[in-house]
């Protein structure tokens, strides 16, 4: 993920044209592959998705090789990630935003961002726990084929064929240790983050720590540009499970398959895309910063020119690059001959393998273009999570709300599911691609003409 400690992040690099250039003992000290930089940071970041993404498929094999038809109940587990996805893009996601900006205020004012951020985010959790422990029956009716319901929602961990000898996991040793999993690396994350900020604390020695505490006002600043990303992911993952409850209802290889289809493209392949768009919001969010310095962030309509608009979304268009070169050779390889291979692998079923493959070859394509809209909508998450909200409703409302609602009511039947529902999905990437690049060129133009309204830095924080 987003290296917390890095809101000191060189912008010479991605900055703007009179950002101050570093000095020789900066140049000596930040390396090519310090997390400062964005190569450093990239391989950081994908160091850090590429582990879960492996599980996540191993998890699927070590079921298939107990019982291939009892794949599907490890999906259960990824939609409980869908629901607390939306509470993981709501006020998280306005951390480049709003932490990363220096101009809203000192390195310890943004710290008690951060250990707001945190408390919250953990209370949430909570709750959010809480409620699926009271519904999980009902959860897994909705998500899991009738026929293989199991009394279990968490992913089916350490049930490998190499378990330790005399053991024989259950259901509840199989959930103890996906939890007793989560909750390490929570806390070992926790213990880095705060770490790192008694680090930075010692290094800025003039600066006053009164700022880094927990705070209601806090809150309320990254509550204000929280809820258009809140808003965003809810309204898309809504439409989302709406869309999977269609597939799940069309029998049990077609649910597998799907998962099996969503562990491959949202697995280990995605990871690079995932990586490169957490590294392009953080230097895009510097950038920004950088360029707000510069022209003075009490301006409420501040012109940009061409070199400055060009230095803040170049860590996009290099991430876009990287990303093309990556995904191309992944999808040729894999519709022509990884797909179905990959699929039994990790399902030990034929028929699943064949209706994976099938999806594979007839929508993985789309998700180049995916791979690029993630990118390009960096720079709108980045700068401004208003715009981004706007684009991402223009997406699902013009796009994935009419079609979701027409599948619904077509009587589609299972020789001709798929093509609607590949319509749906693969269209969607498509149109969400040339969305994002329009309203990113609107972005631009209304920076270059300053007509783009930003407030100053007082109420900057609640953009």
């Amino acid at each position: 993920m987003l290296p917390k400690g890095d809101f000191e992040t060189e912008t010479a690099t991605s900055g703007t044209e009179e950002s101050v250039e570093p000095t020789q003992d900066d140049r000596t000290e930040i390396g090519p592959r310090s997390r400062k930089r964005y190569l450093g940071s990239l391989l950081f970041n994908i160091a850090a998705f590429i582990l879960p993404a492996l599980y996540g498929t191993l998890s699927k094999l070590w079921v298939a090789n107990i019982d291939s038809s009892l794949v599907v109940t490890t999906d259960a587990y990824t939609y409980i990630g869908v629901v607390v996805e939306v509470l993981n893009e709501g006020l998280p996601r306005t951390a480049w935003n709003v932490i990363g900006d220096r101009t809203n205020g000192s390195l310890a004012d943004r710290h008690g961002l951060s250990y707001t951020l945190i408390a919250f985010q953990t209370v949430l959790g909570f709750i959010m726990s809480i409620a699926f422990v009271a519904a999980a029956q009902q959860f897994a009716d909705a998500f899991v084929p009738a026929q293989f319901a199991v009394n279990i929602i968490l992913d089916m961990a350490i049930i490998s064929k190499y378990h330790a000898p005399g053991l024989t996991p259950s259901v509840n040793n199989q959930a103890a240790n996906q939890l007793a999993c989560n909750m390490v690396a929570a806390f070992a994350g926790l213990a880095y983050f705060l770490i790192i900020t008694k680090q930075q604390r010692r290094k800025e020695s003039t600066s006053s720590t009164t700022g880094a505490r927990i705070s209601f006002v806090w809150l309320k600043l990254l509550a204000r540009p929280g809820v258009f990303t809140f808003l965003e992911s809810a309204i898309r993952n809504a439409l989302y499970l709406w869309l999977v409850s269609g597939i799940i209802a069309m029998g049990s290889d077609y649910a597998t398959a799907w998962g099996c289809f969503n562990t491959i493209r949202w697995g280990l392949v995605m990871v690079p895309v995932q990586a490169l768009e957490a590294t392009s919001l953080t230097f895009i969010g510097h950038a920004w910063d950088a360029w707000r310095e510069t022209v003075g962030v009490e301006k409420r309509h501040p012109t940009a020119t061409l070199g400055q608009i060009r230095d803040i979304i170049r860590p996009a268009l290099i991430s876009c690059a990287i990303a093309l070169a990556v995904e191309v050779p992944l999808c040729l390889f894999l519709s022509f001959y990884g797909a179905r291979r990959y699929a039994y692998w990790i399902s030990g079923s034929v028929p699943v393998s064949l209706i994976t493959e099938k999806m594979w070859k007839s929508i993985d394509w789309c998700y180049i273009f995916y791979a690029l809209s993630t990118q390009l909508a960096t720079i709108l998450l980045s700068t401004r999570t208003r715009w981004y909200l706007y684009q991402s409703l223009v997406s699902n409302v013009c796009w994935v709300l009419p079609w979701a609602i027409a599948v619904s009511r077509i009587g589609i039947t299972l020789e001709d599911a798929w093509k609607y529902q590949s319509i749906v999905f693969g269209g969607s990437l498509v149109f969400s691609f040339f969305d994002v690049l329009i309203v990113d060129c609107v972005w631009g133009w209304m920076l270059l003409k300053g007509r783009m309204t930003l407030p100053p830095l007082g109420v900057r924080r609640a953009d």
